[in-house]
């Protein structure tokens, strides 16, 4: 393989979420022959292993020659590297994280009685969409088709508040339209998986919940789809309160707010989206680091051949740069990685014509400035950029991209691969004949879109970054990170 490896190294040095400096040793290729055959007798001598273990692995030999204890390790499928990561703590969930459990799975709170929070997150699905639908339907009668496609309500516990750009102590006193003014035309460095620390100084979007970030709380997130008439569709706070007071846990609520908290609709609304968001903290099934690559991490697992050049790839800036947005790497805190800078980026998928919404040719979801979020609509330098999702258990979802466009992870790994080099793999072409490239966003917002950073930094007629093999490695090594894995008996069923 022709591509550099990246080979991880304990990090000397983890500034914050957003910016790392990963410690790794970026494989240079050999400058003398004579490098060659010191490094053949240097692995043969170290692994007492044929060398055909060498020709046929995921690593090239340059790999084997600069490193040779690591890639051997590495080869065999093994984390040359171990850590000890720092999950959270389990314990009984508290009397509040159980009202929040009852609350997410009550279907009475809904105008149809038949949908509640774990409708759209199904818990059998980490907390993901039901199924293949591009959107959930919703309403009174279950038939209003929703906007946007459902994301995992996993892995948000550690979610930062929405803001513009890397924290900085001088910039406590710029209000949020003031830092997004000063991002016009503002240069942005490259994302690539060798380097985070530079892009993180970017001045795009980062934080919030939602595709759009328009809510920083899991409260205040749970609150939309309870009044959403395409959702729940609960009405009114005062509607929802009423159901409250007739639910069976209605006791719960007074033993835990007094008698008077159903005297107050908003109060009894906020309390129980409160004990929802104390539940998603509490209870472990949404965040428990349970992956087979987790398990690799800490020296617990060994991955397959596939996996270990799937990895490798999703950390070349030459192939996938998959970890350039998808950070993949824990921290000197021992926090596991979660799989998002929790960036926004614009990459232009194609616009899905399954959502309704779309059949009006003149409405576009351009997310952080709107329609949905409404406080950011002037940031126009904005327009068509959507939260970078965190990938764990992505390879149990069916439904993919902001607009779920995508039903497969082939179907994306072919977007990422030929957007820019083979536009009419991915775009439909007009009555001309003209790919239409970027159609789901408006002409003079194309400019938005990424073309910076790898592997979507390519021209119409290169080869694509990666082969066929390449994206079913890839492929591979993200059914790694499904949850459910235990050490020594294999993967989830």
């Amino acid at each position: 393989m022709r591509h550099s490896i990246w080979i991880r190294q304990p990090a000397t040095r983890w500034p914050n979420h957003r910016s790392r400096e990963a410690g790794g040793v970026l494989i240079s290729r050999a400058s003398r022959f004579i490098w060659w055959g010191i490094g053949g007798v240097l692995l043969a001598v170290l692994a007492s292993t044929p060398l055909v273990l060498v020709a046929s692995g995921a690593l090239p030999l340059r790999a084997w020659i600069a490193h040779p204890r690591a890639s051997l390790l590495l080869s065999l499928g093994e984390n040359p590297f171990p850590v000890r990561l720092v999950r959270p703590p389990v314990a009984p969930l508290s009397e509040m994280a159980q009202l929040g459990r009852h609350v997410f799975f009550d279907i009475s709170l809904s105008s149809s009685g038949r949908m509640s929070c774990a409708s759209c997150h199904v818990p059998e699905r980490f907390y993901g969409p039901p199924g293949r639908a591009s959107a959930v339907t919703g309403g009174p009668t279950l038939s209003s088709q929703g906007l946007r496609a459902v994301p995992s309500l996993m892995y948000l516990e550690r979610q930062p508040s929405f803001s513009v750009g890397p924290d900085k102590d001088e910039d406590e006193n710029i209000s949020l339209a003031q830092l997004a003014a000063q991002s016009f035309n503002a240069p942005r460095a490259k994302k690539t998986a060798q380097d985070t620390a530079e892009s993180a100084a970017n001045l795009v979007p980062e934080g919030g919940l939602f595709w759009d970030g328009r809510v920083d709380t899991l409260q205040s997130q749970a609150l939309f789809p309870l009044l959403n008439p395409l959702e729940m569709d609960g009405g009114s706070v005062e509607a929802e309160a009423a159901r409250l007071r007739q639910a069976p846990y209605a006791k719960l609520f007074v033993q835990l707010f007094g008698a008077s908290v159903f005297d107050n609709p908003r109060v009894a609304v906020a309390e129980a989206l409160f004990a929802v968001a104390r539940y998603q903290i509490e209870d472990p099934s949404f965040h428990p680091y349970s992956s087979k690559y987790d398990a690799w991490l800490e020296g617990k697992a060994r991955l397959t051949r596939a996996e270990v050049r799937g990895y490798l790839l999703f950390n070349d800036p030459e192939k996938a740069d998959c970890a350039g947005c998808h950070l993949d790497q824990a921290g000197l805190d021992g926090l596991p990685p979660q799989f998002t800078d929790d960036q926004y980026e614009a990459l232009g998928v194609p616009r899905n014509m399954a959502l309704s919404v779309n059949r009006n040719a003149r409405y576009f979801d351009l997310g952080v400035c709107g329609p949905i979020r409404t406080d950011m609509a002037d940031q126009t330098q904005y327009c068509g950029m959507f939260l970078t999702p965190t990938l764990r258990n992505v390879a149990t979802r069916q439904v993919f991209m902001h607009n779920g466009v995508y039903h497969s992870l082939q179907q994306v790994m072919n977007f990422y691969n030929l957007r820019d080099t083979d536009p009419g793999a991915i775009y439909p072409a007009g009555p001309d004949g003209t790919v239409k490239k970027y159609n789901d966003i408006p002409l003079q917002y194309h400019t938005n879109v990424d073309t910076v950073d790898p592997p979507l930094d390519r021209s119409a007629g290169e080869k694509p970054a990666n082969t066929k093999r390449d994206l079913q490695d890839i492929i591979a090594f993200l059914k790694t990170l499904t949850d459910g894995y235990v050490p020594g008996r294999g993967e989830p069923q």
